[in-house]
């Protein structure tokens, strides 16, 4: 998708309230993947993205602003933890895991677009076979003769979902899971070794017919795809357009001036993700894959250690550093009521099911902003994540007492300060203590 700068911002804005400064940092970033694609060879191989590391609370939006932004343009992307990896020689994940984990991720991708370009023709194959396994069965059932019109009336039937329920047994190929000779590397599948000497075992399953559909076509479109240009494909699309957001990374970098113990492990850590994101070459299932071009935003609270607490080396490699703010009041409102998916949209939906049309006055929506704000101020500051709490106390009645009868429940401020008198009671007496 060819968007500008300014055009992504808007769209991220349709979920994420506020933190402009780190909407634009990845919006750039974004635009310059595009401006690159558009450059020779030559000039291609010498421009290499330009890495971010977002400083802020958790709760704030870090990781909805680096999951939209892949979505936005359908790159490969996978959300991994910084704590997860161990250092080499210790047991645990290697940090290349993380690469492999892009690749399927793109291979994934890759085989959704094919599926969708062939699923038409593997789907009218399917029908014609699922049309002759009904008419055979009615004939053994019913007594009835299956003849070109009558396999066409259900042909007709069958695209119209009349037979959708309708259970029939059918033949599907026994795809045995592959093993892997070693973690993320090649795998092995026992019926492969003797390659197409041997035909594939199938096996008889019965099945609905809205089941066998689905399951017939996958095997259908596998035989209408290239599988080997499909992981070519995958291989340049996770080395050309690949994000991966590193989560945590304030955890593995060392607090202050201390050596030893724990701090050796972090600093390991470190050192095994730089030449990750430096630019190396890592052997996965599918091939060789190139970091050099993948985009990696980091992200931490940073609330013990600082950005500058990470190796020199590995802060080299990352930037531009964004900080994202706390939320504030107006941030709350805004979350509560501007995004697409806003939460308040969302409980209604949900009550919506059991007849209970709930509806949000605007002195109510401001009192639970004031309220998610305090909760942050006085207590550990979790961001958005704090309005989850409030909603969920505050309509747990509402919910609990929703049983399927029409009716309308209007949240008001009074409602909200009832609900919370005795947390707006233990703010006011926190003044007073030291």
């Amino acid at each position: 998708m060819n968007l500008t700068p300014r055009e992504i911002v808007e769209q991220l804005d349709k979920y994420i309230v506020g933190q402009d400064k780190a909407k634009k940092a990845v919006a750039i970033a974004l635009r310059n993947r595009y401006r690159r694609s558009q450059l020779s060879l030559q000039e291609m191989e010498e421009i290499t993205p330009k890495n971010i590391i977002m400083k802020g609370p958790t709760g704030v939006g870090k990781t909805e602003i680096a999951r939209r932004l892949a979505k936005l343009v359908g790159a490969p992307f996978i959300k991994v933890e910084a704590t997860k990896y161990t250092e080499v020689g210790y047991v645990g994940r290697d940090v290349e895991s993380m690469i492999r984990d892009l690749v399927e991720c793109s291979v994934r991708l890759v085989k959704e677009e094919r599926f969708k370009k062939v699923n038409e023709k593997a789907g009218s194959v399917v029908d014609n076979k699922l049309a002759k396994i009904v008419a055979e069965a009615r004939k053994i059932e019913k007594g009835e003769t299956p003849d070109n019109i009558f396999q066409q009336n259900i042909l007709d039937g069958l695209k119209k979902g009349y037979y959708d329920n309708e259970v029939i047994e059918v033949e599907i190929e026994d795809n045995p899971k592959p093993m892997e000779l070693i973690p993320g590397g090649a795998e092995i599948s026992i019926g492969s070794i003797f390659g197409d000497f041997m035909p594939k075992k199938k096996k008889k399953r019965k099945l609905t017919v809205k089941e066998a559909r689905k399951l017939l076509i996958e095997e259908e479109a596998n035989k209408l795809i290239d599988n080997d240009s499909v992981n070519e494909e995958a291989i340049r699309r996770a080395e050309q357009e690949g994000i991966i957001f590193i989560d945590e990374i304030d955890k593995i970098a060392a607090k202050g001036t201390t050596s030893g113990g724990q701090d050796v492990s972090r600093e390991g850590v470190q050192r095994d993700i730089l030449p990750i994101v430096e630019g190396s070459t890592v052997m996965t299932k599918y091939g060789a894959i190139k970091t050099d071009y993948i985009l990696f935003i980091a992200a931490g609270a940073f609330h013990v250690s600082k950005v500058s607490d990470l190796i020199p080396e590995l802060q080299g490699r990352f930037p531009i550093l964004v900080e994202l703010n706390s939320l504030s009041k107006e941030d709350f409102v805004a979350i509560l009521t501007t995004p697409q998916n806003a939460i308040t949209l969302q409980y209604a939906t949900l009550l919506k099911v059991d007849g209970v049309d709930l509806k949000f006055t605007k002195d109510a929506i401001e009192e639970i902003a004031i309220l998610a704000e305090q909760m942050n101020s006085t207590s550990e500051d979790i961001g958005a994540r704090r309005l989850h709490t409030v909603m969920e106390n505050l309509l747990e009645e509402i919910s609990f007492d929703a049983d399927g009868s029409q009716k309308e429940i209007v949240v008001d401020k009074k409602y909200v300060t009832e609900k919370f008198v005795k947390e707006l009671n233990k703010k006011d007496l926190k003044k007073y203590i030291l």
